[in-house]
């Protein structure tokens, strides 16, 4: 068998890998966007490299939109293959590729507004909401740790990452020859100390191991830091400098964890008396997607409950989902607290709150997670920039720009390592390092060998490998 390594290959969105079986089978490994490419994302997106209607199975790691956001693209296509995932990734999937569906709608609606004034014949969004709904009747959810048999050579195991709702290990057993390869991919690895997930547990030894290798060069400082650190930051921005405190986050899992934390701090009397909002509908729906799945998380969501039937709500909290109430937060001179995605600030409300605030030195945009190099989001933590340009138009920066990276969703490297201590250097093959800018990758590479971690390969784009 071989394995194709087709998007998130030495760069941190766009999953796609593709093995393919001795008897022909092709089961591919996450279908994810391109995100944060600029003009090279739609081109990226719908050149696939490979035929939908070829692929008889497609294995999901978990539903955030880089490693999920092209399966309504390649049903439209042809594929009418099986999607097995866990339970609460199918469940997320609903509304996470809806959401997708209508955000391409309105971008093309607008873009060909554009095109018709320059004369230019439309184009079609890359999927719509009636390929969202097709493509959801192919999902097979399993449980974590139960050996699924996709057919007689072929059995899938998913176990816990960690990293989002639903986000698991795939472990895949491939007889071929009489004899049995073990394949596992990790997706997107989470953090030990998760405020709220089950923590990523050990998987089952293998042979060839596909790894992510997003933070591969940094250390995460303590959760309890950073708690405190957010604390001074609302109490800085929204009390001293009566201002607003803008967090770009992503919908699915960023933001329920900011949302705990806030609880917390409200259920011990410190988090001060402003008004906290949460302006997405899909954070709305998502959320209550996180409570219709408790068995996900850890002990200390467990706990909160004893006393706290809602940890991921308060008396300050707000959801919005109407596009009026969301423009008028922009009209608000009140300080507050605006939680909005997307968290690398490409699309969404936050823009819009971030292009409203960013002038005024009283704010504070805070940044939680990763954002890829060319994003609006890393754009804005450039050292000494002083003017950037959000919807065409020039901005100039006097809010503070803040950052704290233990929010993020991703291990950092001894994170990771330790995660994959729970496989046998001794028989393992070949180690692959996905989801990753190559620098940091290469940076990675060299602490997995001081690891004791051999024959270890950063694949490019289309490169092909014999398992």
């Amino acid at each position: 068998m071989n394995i194709k390594f087709i998007g998130a290959a030495r760069e941190v969105t766009g999953s796609k890998h593709l093995i393919t079986t001795d008897k022909g089978k092709k089961i591919l490994l996450d279908c994810g966007m391109f995100q944060g490419k600029g003009l090279e994302t739609d081109s990226l997106n719908r050149n696939l490299g490979f035929k939908p209607e070829d692929i008889d199975y497609l294995l999901l790691s978990h539903a955030h939109i880089d490693h999920s956001g092209l399966i309504p693209y390649i049903y439209k296509l042809g594929f009418r293959g099986s999607i097995i995932c866990t339970n609460a990734t199918r469940d997320l999937c609903a509304i996470m590729l809806a959401d997708s569906a209508h955000i391409q709608e309105l971008d093309v609606k607008w873009f060909n507004k554009k095109r018709l004034r320059d004369n230019l014949s439309p184009v079609a969004p890359i999927y719509t909401s009636e390929d969202v709904d097709g493509c959801m009747k192919l999902f097979i959810s399993v449980g974590y740790n139960r050996k699924f048999y996709i057919n007689d050579d072929i059995r899938v195991r998913f176990t816990h990452t960690g990293h989002m709702l639903g986000g698991a290990v795939v472990n895949l057993e491939i007889t071929e020859q009489g004899q049995i390869k073990r394949i596992a991919y990790t997706g997107d690895i989470g953090r030990k100390s998760n405020r709220i997930l089950h923590p990523p547990m050990p998987f089952p030894p293998c042979d060839y191991l596909i790894t992510e290798s997003t933070y591969g060069d940094r250390l995460h400082s303590p959760n309890n830091e950073c708690d405190k650190e957010l604390l001074d930051i609302v109490q800085q921005t929204c009390v001293q400098n009566r201002g607003k405190l803008i967090i770009p986050a992503f919908s699915v899992g960023r933001t329920q964890e900011i949302v705990f934390v806030l609880n917390n701090l409200y259920n011990q009397g410190l988090l001060p008396k402003v008004n906290v909002f949460i302006d997405s509908p899909l954070s709305v729906n998502a959320t209550e997607v996180f409570r219709l799945n408790l068995d996900c998380m850890n002990d200390t969501v467990r706990d909160v409950i004893k006393y706290d039937e809602d940890p991921f709500g308060f008396k300050s909290l707000r959801q919005i989902t109407k596009v009026e109430e969301s423009k008028a937060l922009n009209n608000s001179k009140e300080p507050c607290i605006i939680i909005s995605s997307s968290g690398m600030l490409e699309a969404g409300r936050v823009k819009h709150h971030v292009a409203n605030s960013i002038s005024n030195m009283r704010n504070t945009i805070l940044i939680v997670g990763y954002c890829s190099p060319t994003s609006l989001g890393a754009r804005l933590q450039q050292p000494g920039l002083r003017e950037i340009s959000i919807f065409g138009q020039i901005h100039e920066i006097k809010a503070r720009i803040a950052r704290i990276d233990a929010f993020s969703g991703h291990g950092d490297y001894n994170e990771m390592i330790d995660f994959l201590a729970c496989q046998d250097k001794e028989t393992l093959r070949e180690v692959f390092l996905v989801h990753g800018e190559y620098e940091v990758q290469q940076a990675y590479s060299e602490k997995l060998k001081i690891a004791g971690f051999t024959n270890i390969h950063i694949p490019k784009a289309q490169q092909t490998f014999d398992l």
